[in-house]
C-alpha cells in the first residue's frame, strides 16, 4: 500500500505536490510537509492511475523573474473518469473532420442509363488533437455510416459499408432517366477522446457529419448501329464520336 502523501494545498506557502484521497491529519515529518499540512491516503481510481496535480505560477509583468513566485494549485490528484470534461456533440462537430473522398465508377463525364454506377469511399479513421477546457485531448473519429443522394429524386442509399471499386463493388445505383446528375455523400462520424498521455477512452455523446459532392456528369443512352467499316475508317459514322 502506498504511503500517505503531503497535501500541499493546505499549506500557507505550498510547493507543487499531491493532494489526493481522504484527509487523515497533518504530519510534519513527511517530506515537504509542515505542521499546517494534512496528509491524504492514496487515491484508487476505477479507470487507470490518478492524474497528476496541476500547478500554476502567475507573474504580474514579463520583467518579473519566475524564481520565488508562489505556486497556485489549480487541481489536485484526480481520477481520469472524474477530471476529464465531457466532449459534447457540438464540440465534436467543431473539429476539422476531413470529408472522405467520393469515388464514382465509371470515372468519366458520363454514365449509362439502366447500368450500374458504382460509388465507394475511404473509411480511414482520423486522429486529431484539440484543447477542451484547458485539457489537451486526443480525438479518434471513425466514419460509421455513409448516405448517398444520387441526384435523381430516388431515396438516398444509407449503408455502413464504405464500398469498393469494380469488380468487388457492393454499393451502386442504376439511373433510369437521362439527364445531368451529381452525387452527394454524407458521412456520419462517431468519436472517442482521452486526455493526452492517458490510456482511458471516453465516447463522444453524439455524432458529426461531413459532405462530399461529385462533379456533374451526364446519364446517357448509347444505341448500336451497323456500319460498313471500322470507326478508324469512318470516324464520323454514328457511335464513333
Amino acid at each position: 500500500m502506498r504511503a500517505p502523501l503531503c497535501d500541499s494545498s493546505t499549506d500557507a506557502n505550498p510547493e507543487p505536490g499531491p493532494a489526493v484521497g481522504e484527509v487523515v491529519g497533518g504530519d510534519p515529518a513527511l517530506p515537504g510537509c509542515s505542521a499546517n499540512n494534512a496528509t491524504r491516503r492514496p487515491l484508487v481510481c476505477d479507470a487507470g492511475q490518478p492524474t497528476l496535480p496541476l500547478w500554476r505560477q502567475t507573474r504580474p509583468a514579463v520583467t518579473v523573474p519566475w524564481t520565488g513566485l508562489p505556486w497556485q494549485l489549480v487541481r489536485g490528484y484526480g481520477c481520469p473518469e472524474d477530471v476529464v470534461p465531457p466532449m459534447t456533440a457540438e464540440d465534436f462537430r467543431r473539429l476539422p473532420l476531413p470529408a472522405p473522398t467520393l469515388n464514382v465508377q465509371p470515372a468519366r463525364a458520363w454514365v449509362l442509363v439502366n447500368k450500374e454506377t458504382i460509388v465507394y469511399t475511404d473509411p480511414a479513421v482520423v486522429h486529431l488533437t484539440t484543447d477542451l477546457l484547458g485539457y489537451p485531448m486526443e480525438v479518434e473519429a471513425t466514419p460509421s455510416r455513409f448516405t448517398y443522394d444520387f441526384g435523381d429524386g430516388s431515396a438516398p442509399l444509407a449503408t455502413t459499408s464504405p464500398g469498393a471499386p469494380w469488380p468487388h463493388q457492393d454499393t451502386s445505383h442504376v439511373y433510369r432517366r437521362l439527364g445531368t446528375r451529381t452525387i452527394t455523400l454524407t458521412t456520419t462520424w462517431t468519436g472517442r477522446y482521452r486526455v493526452v498521455g492517458t490510456t482511458v477512452w471516453h465516447d463522444v455523446a453524439g455524432t458529426a457529419t461531413t459532405t462530399a459532392t461529385s462533379a456533374p456528369f451526364e446519364v446517357q443512352e448509347l444505341r448500336a448501329h451497323l456500319v460498313a467499316g471500322t470507326c478508324t475508317e469512318h470516324p464520323d459514322d454514328p457511335g464513333c464520336s
